[in-house]
């Protein structure tokens, strides 16, 4: 990359440490940058620098925040009662984009894999246990992923909550929307089979 000056350089190797950038991505981003008026570098460079000094974590359920609490567990028409605990920040958003669920929510920030040495004490389980304590939570909706890891972290709390009066689910899994099965894999396919439900009686 003899070709760019060294400032260019820094800016397309700093913009390959993204997730997902290559360096042909990074150098096609890093022309747009130099491309645009400067008052948009300045703002995009600010937003970048404000989002990093401003943004923690909720107090309670640990999603990304500009305050102590953040806005779902601020919203007083969310349901309190009602916690879907999920292993990542884009589980949560996920689910909150398909707006199917009106409680609130318990990011755990991992799930439970022995085989990397992530154990009950690396994810936030303890501080799950301690919203429950609280008596105010009625249901668990446990929306972990359908992998070996999600399913073992799924057990591991079916068994945590057992000792509370909490209702525990579970959220279902099996053949997509829209899906053709002789595409689907026969994990999926069996678990579609084994929490399969009555549409007629």
């Amino acid at each position: 990359m003899n070709y760019y000056p060294l400032s260019v350089i820094n800016l397309i190797k700093n913009i390959t440490r993204l997730p997902g950038i290559g360096e042909k991505t990074a150098e096609r981003l890093a022309m747009h940058i130099l491309s645009v008026p400067g008052a948009e570098a300045e703002e995009l460079s600010s937003s970048i620098l404000d989002a990093k000094t401003k943004t923690g974590l909720c107090s309670i359920c640990f999603a990304l925040s500009d305050g102590e609490v953040c806005a779902i567990c601020k919203n007083r028409s969310r349901d309190s009662s009602l916690v879907c605990v999920v292993e990542q920040l884009a589980d949560m958003v996920a689910i909150e984009k398909s707006g199917s669920f009106r409680g609130r929510y318990h990011i755990l920030s991992g799930a439970l894999s022995p085989l990397s040495g992530i154990g009950p004490g690396d994810i936030r389980i303890k501080e799950l246990m301690g919203r429950i304590d609280t008596g105010e939570i009625k249901e668990v909706v446990v929306a972990t992923s359908t992998n070996l890891e999600g399913e073992a972290t799924a057990s591991y709390l079916a068994e945590l909550l057992g000792q509370f009066s909490v209702k525990v689910t579970r959220i279902a899994s099996g053949v997509p929307m829209g899906g053709d099965l002789k595409f689907i894999d026969q994990v999926t396919l069996k678990r579609a089979m084994d929490t399969r439900h009555t549409i007629y009686e």
